[in-house]
């Protein structure tokens, strides 16, 4: 059995709690249906609690939730809450007794990673820490190996985020050592002579109008577009959708785990690799060339954008194999139907295109930036070339033509 599911806490023994997501809608339910029954305080009289005592405790965020005694200390005891998992010591006056809802099953589970022996035996806090750091409150995928003995065992699974085994990756951190380590090349490093590269986005059929974004212009006729995934129709933007959700996923994992990734001793052209952008999140990435030496800088593009950055090596690293089956994202197109203007006076040019001035670069920028675009594809060689139109359906280069930066080109 396969099914997502989120990540509710990692208990101090390596055990991996899991809330299958089909399973929200009820936890939800009985969430606020505990809200309405209990209000207030937790009990202020003296009880005798016991372990393994059903109560209901309330949380740091003030809601209440079911839980059970763990174990008796004094005036603190401390609690187990059943649906998420965690342990955690509280005080009496914030628990209550009951045995309300003792009949609706726990809707957490507690699970341990198949054929995954830790080293020493058991997990080691550090590894803890990290599976905590790394899963807590993520969704993740769940396939289920073996049953427990009992009812309250631990299921046994194989955990997969962002298209990676959790065995696999913790087995390549030393935190453990796993049987099935199939995957691992995933994170592998390329070596040798053979040279990785990515896939290409399939286009529309010319003549078929699609809904993009334009995500970077080189010149007024030059840019990179993406297919919009917010109103897909045919099947290539379709599958154009699901490969941006599975990307977008991809690479959040990825940057929850780049640390681990090594740096790249690697620089021929168009390798891939992650870059590190300016927001300080990474992504997909090409290497384009060396701009200077000492210290070593290296120009890239992104790919899934269309942008630049020149870059230390120290943010730029391997790429894992798995984000490679993800077609690029940007299209590097031309538009047609216009030309620089013989007459375009302004002094300040593009410095790589100086045939446009700096004044119809800005315009075009202002013509396409945030807007809902469309466009239809008139050739694909030697170059990708479209007719790309404005919300109100015009041609997006009539704003130059009408301000004297640009003339038609028939």
């Amino acid at each position: 059995k396969i099914f997502q599911a989120v990540v509710s806490c990692v208990g101090g023994d390596g055990t991996i709690y899991i809330i299958p997501k089909l399973f929200e809608t009820a936890l939800n339910k009985l969430m606020a249906e505990i809200q309405n029954t209990f209000k207030g305080l937790g009990l202020l009289i003296p009880y005798c609690w016991k372990k393994g005592e059903a109560c209901v405790v309330r949380g740091s965020d003030t809601l209440w939730y079911r839980a059970k005694i763990v174990e008796v200390s004094g005036s603190t005891l401390q609690v187990q809450y059943i649906d998420r998992g965690y342990i955690e010591s509280i005080p009496q006056c914030h628990l209550y007794p009951t045995t309300f809802y003792t009949g609706v099953p726990p809707f957490c589970i507690p699970c341990q990673l198949y054929k995954t022996l830790p080293i020493g035996n058991f997990w080691q806090q550090d590894a803890v820490d990290y599976l905590q750091e790394l899963l807590k409150n993520e969704e993740v995928e769940i396939h289920v190996k073996e049953l427990p003995d009992n009812p309250w065992g631990k299921l046994s699974i194989s955990l997969y985020f962002g298209g990676i085994s959790l065995s696999s990756f913790m087995a390549y951190q030393k935190y453990c050592v796993a049987e099935d380590c199939q995957d691992i090349q995933k994170l592998g490093v390329f070596e040798g002579d053979l040279l990785p590269s990515y896939l290409l986005q399939p286009l529309p059929v010319p003549g078929e109008t699609f809904p993009v974004t334009v995500t970077h212009l080189v010149s007024p006729k030059e840019v990179y577009i993406c297919l919009d995934s917010s109103t897909k129709h045919s099947a290539t933007e379709r599958a154009a959708n699901c490969d941006s959700e599975g990307l977008s996923k991809a690479l959040k994992w990825c940057n929850k785990i780049v640390k681990t990734l090594p740096h790249l001793t690697n620089f021929k052209k168009e390798l891939p690799c992650l870059a590190e952008y300016v927001d300080g999140l990474w992504y997909r990435a090409k290497l384009l060339s060396v701009t200077q030496l000492v210290p070593v800088q290296i120009l890239v593009q992104f790919v899934d954008y269309g942008t630049y950055l020149v870059a230390p090596t120290s943010r730029l690293r391997h790429i894992p194999c798995h984000l490679l089956k993800y077609p690029v994202q940007a299209v590097r197109v031309l538009l047609a139907g216009f030309r620089p203007s013989s007459n375009d006076k302004n002094v300040e040019r593009i410095p790589y295109s100086p045939e446009w001035s700096l004044k119809a670069l800005w315009t075009m920028v202002d013509c396409v930036e945030g807007k809902r675009l469309s466009a239809s594809i008139l050739t694909v060689s030697p170059e990708v070339t479209i007719s790309l139109y404005g919300d109100d359906k015009n041609l997006v280069h009539l704003k130059l033509i009408e301000m004297g930066l640009a003339e038609l080109d028939q």
